[in-house]
């Protein structure tokens, strides 16, 4: 009898330490944010964040903030999108690129790095183990899913989840981040480049056009633009590359692991026939393998 309000005292106390930790990884980013009205500081006030010209934003209860100035010109990843990603990468699929942006990361950052920012960061997947790597830095994942950032906010005890457009100006201060990452996610050249310090570094992950392509075989979905490279050095012409490393690997996939990977990107939005996990699995074979390919870039500003 005595078990069911024992278990919820620990999870309201597991709950509590989650908003703490939030709340503490809000205070250390908190002299690099600003506000996306008028690019001023900010400084928490209990529950919200505010400027000097008094515009306010609430810390949801999760721990995540939103600094989206008003209405939103893109959408972020639904709560299905989500649930998905983190099913599949629970299972440790994407191990190789974890471990290889963690360690290109840690190579090249600067001496005395204080903040890492992962642009379009999702659930903070990528995020957490460079911040176990880099002990002195505080991380803040920047993403428009308010699913993705509450799982975010409580992926690292020294990571920030701020709700903000990567296409808009970052309501990041001017040379505040000395690492940016951004996997598999848009990016906007001249605010990357606003952002960073002059001895900072860019890391780009993005699929190779071999990139699942099995999946898309048997299920339809979209494809990887093979110009996507030249885009990149196009785009960032104020970087230079300073390494590129090739990540390729086979998985081996069950009909529901294929199934969250095909729900989970941008073939969730724009797949046909239905996503549907049901469906997907009822397409599928027992076991399927899919090659896996990416280029992790870092690049060093000019």
């Amino acid at each position: 009898m005595d078990t069911p309000p024992l278990a919820g005292r620990c999870a309201d106390t597991t709950q509590h330490h989650r908003s703490d930790d939030a709340r503490h990884a809000l205070d250390a980013v908190a002299p690099w944010l600003t506000c996306p009205h008028c690019a001023g500081p900010l400084c928490r006030h209990t529950r919200i964040m505010r400027c000097r010209c008094g515009h306010t934003f609430d810390i949801a209860r999760t721990g995540h903030l939103s600094l989206l100035p008003g209405r939103r010109r893109h959408r972020g990843d639904t709560p299905a999108m989500v649930a998905a990603r983190e099913a599949f990468l629970a299972g440790d699929h994407y191990r190789p690129l974890r471990s290889t942006i963690t360690a290109l990361t840690v190579e090249h950052a600067p001496a005395g790095i204080r903040l890492v920012v992962d642009l379009a960061g999702g659930t903070g997947h990528y995020l957490a183990p460079v911040l176990d790597a880099l002990p002195a830095a505080h991380g803040m994942t920047v993403d428009l899913s308010t699913a993705a950032l509450r799982r975010a906010a409580r992926s690292h005890s020294r990571a920030a989840a701020i709700a903000a457009d990567v296409w808009a100006p970052l309501p990041l201060a001017t040379g505040s981040t000395g690492v940016a990452l951004s996997v598999f996610g848009p990016r906007n050249p001249q605010e990357v480049e606003r952002i960073l310090t002059g001895d900072g570094i860019l890391l780009v992950a993005s699929a190779r056009p071999e990139h699942l392509h099995e999946l898309r075989t048997r299920i339809g979905g979209i494809g990887v633009d093979p110009h996507k490279a030249a885009r990149h050095r196009a785009a960032f012409t104020g970087f230079v590359p300073v390494t590129r490393q090739v990540v390729q690997w086979r998985l081996a996939l069950h009909p529901d692991e294929a199934a969250a990977l095909a729900s989970m990107g941008p073939n969730a939005h724009h797949r046909i026939p239905d996503p549907d996990a049901e469906v997907v699995q009822a397409e599928l074979p027992d076991l399927v393998g899919v090659t896996a390919a990416m280029d992790v870039v870092v690049y060093r500003r000019r």
